[in-house]
């Protein structure tokens, strides 16, 4: 018994020292039930947080103690929510909550201004918070497969956004404010009720490159009256032609032609 417990002391020492010399703590695929009280011990070391696939429900608040964390993956749990004070991870630069069971994320999300990427998709979400509109760095916005009517007009004020995925929603139209996203690629509602875009997107977005509309109410005449689908379709070509040139590899649905309806 003696010999065990001391192996079993060994080991976690072995691990924490691990964790503090590299930043990265992976525990994927570890049968955890709840959240590992040894991470919490690390205080500022961690960088790197990778929980995927386990059955943690919830997420102490004392997560907010580890704040040099800029990357942490929860994917595949039964998390319901997030705590409150999770706005003082400052240095967060991305957060993957995709395949959980949270019905609702908290404004002190808008505190997390150096956030790049954000994923919660196949999740509970009704809704968005408006002080999303305050992450002025997000690159990446994955909400799809969730049961969101619509987007929250703030959305028009997170002006680095790049992607924006919502696809397997219940969104019927979209605030005119994401005409403000100028540097927008590519925006995806598949498996939404959109009858309508804002008429000036396709002028106004002038980086997008890539729309797609697969089983919406909208339709192709629809999108190419809109002004602004000329230049649209002088971008999309450039770019599957950009793809051809660089022999890009195609997958099983064929090369992305930037606009699906």
């Amino acid at each position: 018994m003696g010999c065990a417990a001391s192996n079993t002391a060994a080991s976690k020492s072995d691990r924490l020292s691990r964790w503090n010399h590299t930043g990265i703590v992976a525990l994927r695929d570890a049968k955890l039930k709840s959240f590992p009280d040894e991470v919490l011990e690390l205080d500022r070391s961690p960088r790197t947080l990778d929980l995927t696939n386990n059955k943690i429900v919830d997420i102490p608040e004392e997560i907010s103690n580890l704040t040099n964390m800029q990357r942490l993956i929860l994917a595949d749990n039964l998390i319901q929510h997030l705590p409150r004070n999770m706005g003082k991870l400052q240095y967060l630069k991305l957060i993957n909550l995709d395949q959980n069971k949270v019905s609702i994320l908290p404004d002190e999300l808008g505190q997390l201004v150096r956030l790049e990427r954000l994923s919660i998709s196949g999740n509970q979400l009704t809704t968005l918070p408006e002080t999303i509109g305050s992450l002025r760095n997000l690159l990446l916005l994955n909400v799809s497969n969730n049961q969101l009517k619509c987007l929250p007009e703030s959305i028009g004020s997170c002006f680095s956004l790049e992607e924006l995925q919502a696809n397997e929603n219940l969104i019927e139209e979209l605030p005119s404010s994401v005409c403000n996203l100028i540097h927008l690629k590519s925006l995806s509602l598949d498996h939404n009720k959109v009858k309508e875009i804002p008429p000036s997107l396709l002028k106004a977005c002038k980086a997008l490159q890539n729309i797609s509309l697969h089983d919406n109410p909208i339709s192709m005449d629809q999108f190419q009256s809109m002004e602004g689908f000329q230049e649209f379709e002088a971008r999309r070509k450039k770019k599957f032609d950009k793809q051809i040139d660089s022999n890009v590899m195609i997958g099983s649905k064929g090369l992305d032609e930037g606009v699906d309806l």
